[in-house]
This record gives structure tokens, C-alpha cells and sequence, in this order.
């Protein structure tokens, strides 16, 4: 019986996507003959992974999963390419058990949690051989993990859209706090937090709306500073208004119930991700042309 090496069952796994296991299985059944271990898993998985490897991922879920009585948890992306796998109880599935497993096992990053256990295999081989089931490709795109001394809390919408925050408070005030952070989407808890370049960006535009104006250096140089005021007013979580009462701001809320907010993680599945642009007559004609 030919010899099985790691090299080999690296190779046909790059060519195939194929989990690692499904690799050494196909090869030992082979005999060693790569042509015929590729040939095996193509009959069993479809080609469905390796076909699936190369396209954009741009849907997806985040999952949440909170433990030890609200001190440790943690929030995960994980894409798809489309909105019809999102709903698949397998791809469910496997995000929440991902969240679950960020908490209790701490990776440090994707790479780290793409290699640990995870049923039969790892997450790598989970994922892969979920690919290879449902034909779509599917990516574990990102994840954060909080532990602290004070409490989180968490809201989901949609499967689109999560939020996990650290607070000190009730609960209520908790999950009000994410609930309007998935809400309001802001990009800092203050105006520390907020991203140079972003300043920089508002900051231009605002000089060049104000010096259309025609107005005295003076006035223009205010109206350049309450534009950027007024946008990290907006973009920052403790100045924002409070979406349950937008008479007082989320700093103000907090204070009223003796809570603090310490940080948080917003994601916003695809967020980032350039979605490809299909265009369906020219897809219609190239199938029609057979090219």
C-alpha cells in the first residue's frame, strides 16, 4: 500500500478544498493516485468546495453567545454568498457553535480558530466540508471577545446586524445599550475612539462647503468647527441621542440609571465587502453562446 504523506494530503486539499480527513481518505483509497483521490472526492462532495473557494462572500450572520453569568462572551461574522444560506439551519448551526467556542476557548485570531476542535475535525474542517454540502462558499470572517468585571449584553438583528457591550448596570440598561447601538451605528464610544483620517475627511469637506460661502475668515473658521462638532456629535455612542428618548443623550441615560459603558463591538454583516456587480442579460447571453 502506497505510503500517505502530509504533503500529499496538503496538495489535494488545495486543489480540492476538501477537509483534511475526506483528503487522507480519498488518497488511502486511491492507492496514493492523486488524479483518482481528486476524481473520489469530486463524486463525493460535487465539487462544490472547490468550485465555491474563488466567490465573494458578502452575506452571512453574526452570532453572539454570552457566558459565565454575563462576564465572558462573544460576537462572530461569518459569511456566505447569499441570503438563502443565511437561513440554512446547518450554517445557524455552525455560527453560534463558533460564538460559543470563541467564549469558551479565547483564540487569538480567525487563523488560531480555524484550528481548534470542533466535532470530528476543526472549524477548518467543518467549514469546508459545509461548503462542500451546501455549494456556497462560506468564510469566517471575524470575531471579538470581551471578558470583564462588570457585565455584557448583547442584540442581534436580523442576523444582520450584532452588537456585544461591556456595561456596569442593570440588564435593561444593557440590552438598551446595544439594542441602539445595532440601531444607530456609532463609530466610537467618544471622540478619543474616532478614527483620524474620518476627522480628516469631514473636516475637508466642511472647509471647502464653507469657503463657497463667501463669508468672513472668522465666521468660515466656526462653521468649519461646528460641522465637525456636529459629526462626531453624531458618529460618537455617549453623545448620540438615546433612541428610546432622543430628548437626552446616551451619556445622560446612563447617569439617570447609575451605568457605564466601558466599550463595545458593532458588526454589520458585508460591512466592508464589495459585493459583485452581476449582470444578468450578459449572463443569459454567455450561457446561450455556451461560453
Amino acid at each position: 500500500m502506497a505510503q500517505i504523506t502530509a504533503s500529499m494530503v496538503k496538495e489535494l486539499r488545495e486543489k480540492t478544498d476538501a477537509p483534511m480527513m475526506e483528503c487522507k481518505k480519498a488518497l488511502t483509497e486511491a492507492g496514493g493516485d492523486m488524479a483518482h483521490a481528486e476524481e473520489l472526492l469530486r463524486v463525493k462532495l460535487g465539487s462544490k468546495a472547490s468550485k465555491a473557494a474563488s466567490r465573494v462572500t458578502a452575506e452571512g450572520l453574526v452570532g453572539v453567545y454570552i457566558a459565565d453569568g454575563g462576564k465572558s462572551g462573544a460576537l462572530v461574522e461569518v459569511n456566505c454568498e447569499t441570503d438563502f444560506v443565511a437561513k440554512n439551519q446547518d450554517f445557524i448551526g455552525f455560527v453560534n457553535a463558533l460564538a460559543r467556542l470563541v467564549t469558551e476557548r479565547d483564540p487569538a485570531d480567525v487563523a488560531a480558530l480555524n484550528a481548534l476542535s470542533m466535532g470530528e475535525g476543526t472549524v477548518e474542517s467543518t467549514r469546508t466540508a459545509l461548503v462542500g454540502k451546501i455549494g456556497e462558499n462560506i468564510t469566517v470572517r471575524r470575531f471579538q471577545r470581551f471578558e470583564t468585571v462588570d457585565g455584557l449584553n448583547s442584540y442581534v438583528h436580523g442576523g444582520r446586524i450584532g452588537a456585544l457591550v461591556d456595561f456596569a448596570g442593570n440588564a435593561e440598561v444593557g440590552k438598551d445599550l446595544a439594542m441602539h447601538i445595532a440601531a444607530s451605528r456609532p463609530k466610537a464610544l467618544d471622540v478619543g475612539g474616532v478614527d483620524p483620517a474620518l476627522i480628516a475627511t469631514e473636516r475637508s469637506v466642511a472647509e471647502q462647503k464653507a469657503a463657497e460661502s463667501g463669508k468672513p475668515a472668522d465666521i468660515v473658521t466656526r462653521m468649519i468647527e461646528g460641522s465637525v462638532q456636529k459629526f462626531l456629535k453624531e458618529v460618537t455612542l455617549l453623545s448620540q441621542p438615546f433612541i428610546k428618548n432622543d430628548k437626552q443623550s446616551v451619556e445622560q441615560m446612563l447617569k439617570a440609571h447609575g451605568a457605564r459603558v466601558n466599550r463595545y463591538v458593532l458588526y454589520v454583516v458585508g460591512e466592508g465587502i464589495e459585493k459583485k456587480s452581476e449582470d444578468f442579460a450578459a449572463e443569459v447571453a454567455a450561457a446561450a453562446s455556451g461560453s
